[in-house]
């Protein structure tokens, strides 16, 4: 997320969306290139299918980096669902340890008081792992519903340009080489 955080440049978008609205569609892709901002990589998918289906091709782009960014969510999923799991499992067989130790004529208090350490332990442990891992987890939901929300507002801003560049486009400017 910080290396994401770190490649969006408003800048180059607003460079992108600027030949965009002049209809100077090959000096924005120029402008473009290389670029390592989702938004960009979504816009230059457009660009490059736009006399195709500029739509289709923004929103399987748009859909790409949004599975790109949802990737390892899976991950600490699995780990916020497991994690308690494993700690119940582990209080229950420390439970069923202390009532064995129960089962005898005389029981042993350290073996009964082991098994409850047991179940205590594994308890902690599980929670230990879930409530930093769920916090993370509802951490990294929200940056890519933030993301979603920056991108669907961009490519927006860009459909709304790039058929203002296609109705009235301008000659490019030369440049001086």
């Amino acid at each position: 997320w910080w290396k994401e955080r770190r490649t969006r440049s408003e800048e180059a978008v607003h460079r992108l969306l600027h030949f965009t609205e002049r209809g100077l569609f090959e000096e924005a892709i120029a402008s473009g290139r290389g670029a390592h901002d989702p938004v960009i990589r979504i816009f230059l998918n457009g660009l490059s299918h736009h006399h195709f289906s500029l739509e289709g091709a923004l929103e399987v782009a748009a859909n790409a980096e949004l599975r790109r960014m949802k990737r390892s969510l899976g991950v600490l999923d699995t780990i916020v669902t497991i994690a308690p799991l494993l700690g119940i499992f582990g209080t229950v067989t420390g439970i069923l340890g202390a009532f064995g130790a129960l089962e005898g004529q005389i029981p042993d208090p350290r073996t009964v008081s082991a098994g409850i350490a047991e179940a205590i332990i594994t308890t902690v442990a599980g929670l230990a792992i879930a409530i930093p891992t769920v916090i993370a987890y509802n951490y990294f939901c929200a940056q890519v519903e933030e993301a979603s929300n920056h991108i669907s507002a961009n490519v927006t801003n860009f459909q709304i340009l790039y058929q203002k560049g296609k109705q009235h486009p301008l000659e490019p400017v030369p440049q001086d080489r």
